[in-house]
């Protein structure tokens, strides 16, 4: 009882939990990778020029960031008219489209990537229908280059993009483009003079994300792109995978790591709390009047007649000029969604195909790759073994990762955004910088090769969603009712169980659910820190996507498909049971 009476006293140790196994696990190793890199105590930069001294490392280097910088900018071209159509939309519409949204993000990324396989493939969809229709004489070429990787890069993360943008969207007042409306500006001139400066914050988080997440792509490339398609994070798992010269491999690493540092401080990337968004956007984003303002100013008023004629008679019209988002917003949506959605229900209606080979549309319906998976242990044991991974992975991350929130919602501004910050470093740096570093840090602990040392490096990244999850629950958490129960005499334990953990539950289970997502889903981490003696059902999938073994990876796609409706419906029961709950301890504390 003391301790936990110390505790409310120092609410920021609650996340030194979480803290020591991001410290063990990856902050030690990836200060040793660096120190690597500089060839410690010598401390030389022999390793880096030795890097940028090979024409190949340069040409990968501004590959990477060319692929990631177009995948970027194609998913913002895309994910802002697409958000703001949704924003626009009515509520019950917003919502259906959010989950329409949500279900590919939680899809199994492998599962996309193979859906554009068998799309894109010399026996897929596209060639298949343009051969049938007579178009074509011979097939297309349309994968193993870089279009193919474009189109999967940006179908994995342009959920990530429109999510940011909606939830900073649904905060600007609608009233200030009405007001503006209402001053004569055209409808045009009021979203770009009002609206979208607004929306900047959105665009910026949303764009540094997928960047930043594109910057350590490994899979899609290699399974979509050609030899001349590999990015730099493919040359560094090679490197992890063969020849393992830990200082290459530390140089590389940091050439990548640093290309990202660079473009988050540039841009301010601040997933632990930011300025107001007008703000911001009137900060940085915001010209500044030229210095001829005073002369552009006195011709600036000699239209103003015509103006203020203009005004009177559009003041009262009715607004004609929005009939365009009416009829283009629900196509553009519906041509996105079906972007989105549309290769899943491929790969799933492939998964029936009665012959040797997957086609569409199939020859035949049978159950015969459902069949192969549940009746090869290698496929059934591989997927025993990644749910008892993420089962591990989730208690584990989710006590932490709560815990952390906890501590962390009741910290000094200055300490909560620094810690935040930490916490979240697995999860907005390269993937594979992250794996290299627990790689090293595994083997410290002689863990690599072991379920359990897989499970620590989920871990680091899990606990970083539940603490940012739990922590958006708390945002909301009304503490004068932990205050109330304490001045009824209730201890900090029971004030816990009885007022607090009822109402953050839901942010708890949601953030159980994205751990256990996080960690079921994890390919490359994984693949560096397996030692080939752990096989998971993301190992097992990449490994018969590489080598065309059989097309059971169809059924096995199929099924990760399903599993977010699984997810959702989750997420939903547990707001809607959690509300009455909710109630009744607000009423409690009342009381």
């Amino acid at each position: 009882m003391q301790l936990l009476q110390r505790l409310g006293r120092l609410p920021v140790l609650l996340a030194f939990p979480a803290l020591g196994v991001l410290l063990v696990v990856f902050g030690i190793p990836i200060v040793r990778l660096f120190l690597t890199s500089l060839n410690a105590p010598e401390f030389s930069l022999a390793n880096y020029q030795m890097f940028l001294g090979q024409p190949a490392n340069i040409r990968v280097l501004f590959q990477t960031v060319e692929i990631s910088a177009i995948a970027t900018f194609v998913c913002l071209v895309i994910g802002y008219p697409t958000a703001y159509v949704m924003v626009a939309a009515s509520k019950p519409v917003r919502m259906a489209l959010l989950v329409l949204v949500v279900i590919p993000y939680l899809t199994s990324f492998l599962a996309r990537t193979y859906a554009w396989i068998v799309i894109l493939g010399d026996t897929g969809l596209i060639n298949n229908l343009l051969l049938y229709f007579g178009l074509i004489s011979g097939p297309l070429q349309l994968i193993f280059n870089r279009m193919a990787v474009y189109v999967g890069m940006v179908h994995i993360m342009l959920p990530m993009m429109i999510l940011p943008l909606v939830s900073v969207m649904i905060g600007i007042d609608k009233s200030l483009m009405s007001a503006a409306r209402s001053m004569g500006a055209r409808p045009f001139t009021a979203f770009w003079r009002v609206f979208f400066p607004l929306s900047l914050p959105g665009v910026r988080s949303g764009s540094l994300l997928v960047f930043v997440i594109c910057l350590g792509f490994y899979i899609t490339p290699a399974a979509l792109g050609g030899l001349g398609d590999a990015m730099l994070s493919t040359f560094i798992a090679a490197q992890v995978q063969t020849s393992f010269n830990v200082a290459r491999i530390a140089a590389a690493s940091f050439v990548l790591l640093a290309i990202a540092v660079v473009v988050l401080s540039m841009l301010g990337l601040d997933l632990s709390g930011s300025a107001p968004s007008g703000q911001i956007a009137r900060k940085s984003w915001l010209p500044r009047p030229p210095p001829f303002g005073a002369l552009k100013g006195k011709f600036g008023e000699l239209p103003m007649p015509y103006r203020a004629k203009r005004w009177a008679a559009h003041l009262y019209k009715a607004g004609g000029e929005e009939r365009w988002l009416k009829i283009v917003g629900p196509a553009f949506i519906a041509l996105v969604m079906a972007f989105l959605l549309f290769p899943e229900i491929v790969v799933i209606i492939m998964s029936f195909s009665a012959g040797a080979f997957l086609e569409f549309p199939p020859s035949g319906l049978s159950l015969q790759w459902y069949r192969s998976f549940f009746g090869d242990p290698a496929w059934y044991m591989a997927a025993w073994t990644t749910i008892q991974i993420g089962v591990a992975v989730t208690i584990l991350s989710t006590v932490l990762g709560t815990l952390a929130a906890l501590g962390l919602s009741r910290a000094a501004p200055q300490a909560r955004r620094l810690l935040t910050m930490v916490i979240l470093t697995p999860i907005t740096i390269p993937v594979i910088v992250v794996g290299v570093a627990t790689y090293l840090g595994l083997i410290d602990l002689g863990l690599v090769g072991s379920q359990t040392g897989i499970v620590f490096a989920h871990t680091i990244g899990a606990m970083g969603y539940v603490a940012v999850i739990v922590s958006a629950t708390l945002a909301n958490f009304d503490r004068r009712l932990e205050q109330a129960a304490q001045s009824m005499r209730a201890g900090p334990l029971q004030t816990f169980m009885r007022v607090t953990l009822p109402l953050i539950r839901p942010g708890i289970i949601g953030g159980a659910i994205f751990a256990f997502v996080h960690s079921f889903d994890e390919v490359v981490i994984t693949s560096l820190v397996s030692g080939f003696s752990v096989y998971t059902l993301p190992l097992k999938m990449w490994e018969n996507i590489r080598n065309e073994v059989d097309p059971t990876v169809a059924a096995v796609a199929s099924l990760l498909t399903l599993l977010p409706v699984l997810w959702m419906i989750a997420l939903y029961l547990t707001w809607w049971r959690s509300r009455p709950q909710v109630n009744l301890s607000i009423s409690e504390a009342k009381g």
